[in-house]
Formats: C-alpha cells, sequence, structure tokens
C-alpha cells in the first residue's frame, strides 16, 4: 500500500492505480512533430533561454533576501532556543529574554549577513533549479521527463542548492555567530564579525559548516520545491479545473501562495535536525557536527521546531509568491486573460 503510494507521489501520472492527464507548464510533453529533436527549454511558454534564466535568479534574489531578512526576529529567537533551551523557553518567552537583556534592536542581529548571505542563496536556488529542470528532461527525454517528473524535481532542486549552499555559507556562519554569542562577547557588526571569525582558526570560516548546511538545506530545498510542484498540480487538477488561462493573476499566485506554505511545513520538519546542529555548532568552540549530533541525541535536534514550522510555512509560503509575482510582473509567469 505505502508502496504504491510513494510511487503515485513520484510518477504523477498514476494516483491509486488511476491514469489521468496532467497539463503541466513545468514539464511540458508535446514535442514538434517535424522530427526534430525535443528540447524542454524551448516547450515552454515562454521559452527558457538564458534571459528567461537570468529573470529567475533575480527572482531568486527578490524572494530570499526579502524574506529571510522579514523574519530575522524570529531566527534570532529560534537560534538561540537551539543552542540555550533551558534559557529561551518559547518563541514569544525568548523573545522577551531577548529584548529585556539587549534591548529590542538586539531581534535584527545579524541582518546584514542574513541578507546578502540569503539573496546570494536564492539567486542559485532559484536560477539554477530551472535550469536544472530543462537539463534533467533533456538527459531523460521528453516521455520520461513528463512521467517522471517527480524525480525531474527532486534532482533539479538538489543540484541546485549544493551550488546555493556554497553561496551563502560564509555570510550563515557570520549570521549565527552573532545572533547567538552573549553579549559583548562577539561583534555584532558583520564586517568586525568576519573579521574576528578570520582570525580564529578554530571557527572555520569560511565554509566548516558547509557539509552541515547541505544536510540541513538539501532535504529543505528537495521537500519545498517537491511538495510545492506537487500541492499546486493538483490545485489545478482538482479544485481549479478550468484552463490556467481562465484564471486572474491574483487567483494564481494565491494557488502559489497556499502551495508555498503548506510545503513548507514539510520544509520546517525535514530540515530541523540540521539547522539545529549549525546552531550550535556556532557556539560550541570548534566541535565537529558529529559531537554535537551525538551529545544532543534524537530528542535534543527537535528544540525549537514549533517555532520554525510557524517561519518556515510563512517565509516559503512568501518566497514562492514573490517569485512569481516577478515572473509574472516580467512576462514569463503564466499566461492569462485577464
Amino acid at each position: 500500500m505505502y508502496g504504491s503510494t510513494f510511487q503515485s507521489l513520484l510518477v504523477p501520472g498514476k494516483v491509486l492505480g488511476k491514469r489521468f492527464n496532467v497539463q503541466s507548464d513545468i514539464i511540458a510533453t508535446s514535442a514538434a512533430k517535424s522530427g526534430e529533436k525535443w528540447d524542454a527549454r524551448y516547450s515552454h511558454n515562454p521559452p527558457h533561454t538564458t534571459d528567461y534564466y537570468l529573470k529567475c535568479c533575480v527572482g531568486g534574489v527578490l524572494s530570499c533576501g526579502l524574506t529571510h531578512l522579514a523574519v530575522t526576529p524570529l531566527d534570532v529567537a529560534k537560534c538561540n532556543m537551539q543552542v540555550d533551551p533551558s534559557k529561551y523557553k518559547g518563541l514569544i518567552g525568548s523573545i522577551k529574554t531577548i529584548m529585556a537583556e539587549e534591548g529590542s534592536g538586539a531581534l535584527f542581529k545579524g541582518w546584514l549577513p542574513t541578507l546578502i548571505g540569503y539573496s546570494a542563496q536564492g539567486c542559485f536556488k532559484f536560477g539554477l533549479y530551472e535550469f536544472f529542470k530543462d537539463f534533467y528532461s533533456n538527459l531523460v527525454g521528453e516521455e520520461n521527463a513528463h512521467t517522471y517528473r517527480g524525480w525531474v524535481y527532486v534532482f533539479g532542486s538538489a543540484s541546485a542548492e549544493v551550488f546555493a549552499d556554497a553561496a551563502l555559507c560564509p555570510m550563515e556562519m557570520v549570521k549565527v555567530k552573532i545572533q547567538t554569542s552573549k553579549p559583548g562577547t562577539f561583534p555584532t557588526d558583520m564586517f568586525a564579525g568576519i573579521s574576528a571569525m578570520q582570525k580564529d582558526p578554530a571557527s572555520g570560516f569560511p565554509f566548516k559548516s558547509l557539509v552541515p548546511l547541505w544536510s540541513r538545506q538539501v532535504p529543505y530545498t528537495v521537500a519545498k520545491f517537491y511538495f510545492f510542484e506537487k500541492v499546486k498540480e493538483n490545485f489545478y487538477l482538482h479544485v481549479f479545473t478550468e484552463p490556467k488561462e481562465n484564471y486572474s493573476k491574483g487567483t494564481h499566485l494565491g494557488i502559489t501562495f497556499a502551495s508555498g506554505y503548506i510545503a513548507g511545513v514539510a520544509c520546517a520538519i525535514v530540515s530541523h535536525p540540521a539547522d539545529t546542529v549549525v546552531s550550535k555548532m556556532a557556539k560550541s568552540g570548534g566541535k565537529s557536527a558529529g559531537q554535537i549530533l551525538s551529545e544532543l541525541g534524537f530528542g535534543g535536534i527537535w528544540g525549537g521546531l514549533g517555532t520554525r514550522i510557524i517561519m518556515i510555512g510563512t517565509l516559503t509560503g512568501l518566497q514562492w509568491w514573490i517569485y512569481d509575482t516577478f515572473k509574472t510582473a516580467v512576462g514569463i509567469g503564466i499566461q492569462t486573460k485577464h
């Protein structure tokens, strides 16, 4: 039973043994009959040219940079809950404690490395996702690209995130160190923080956290893109069943946000253990990810999950909404009549 259900998720043309037809704007399935080799890049409307990919990169910068900046206070609270759960208990309580000890401005500690780091990550995350979807589709051919498009989403998003995390890692290390250090023990200015980490061999700056970052972000991104694509596909299959061009841009963007929020809940759960380890590493004095994981145990890696679900659900919904809004504004979104 479970095997067939899992297969139906990754093979979208089959659900519980029943076949159905899906009109997908993501993986097009009708090659020209002229005998020319099918190319996924040119099977879309609009075609996926270099200009298209570059616009997607810009959309990713806005999507990830702005949303992560907006939830900086939640991120500060979440990180402190992970590194010192005995002191920081619950979202509201943690925020009150931080404000009482350091002032309200402390809730925005690390905002600049957050903005820079996640803008860089978003550029590669979204831009390369679009590129790798087409790359893997061409690799397996038209029919397989459609039938097994779930796997195309998985491998496309995973490949993109490998590069995106390399771009994020230095700023993520600085951000977490600034947010979780006791007042007066580490600079709150980004440039001073970078200088301090460069002088400390134990910090491993700038790429010591890359492997645990991959362990957090790759599963997160696969869940983010895969579940988004699947939820959105099912909205159009079962709820909004008219041709897509019949719906307004506002309706499409509403579907985008709802799909993104649902996907975000899955993202938070999948990636939370590694997120806890990354936060602990910033305050561990040079301990490895394996050492921290061993110390925390299974129960300890789930600290702050409730807060992260709220943060990531909202974050993911907004990211997809901003991304699709930008694509619509520059003429590369879903084509509509109104």
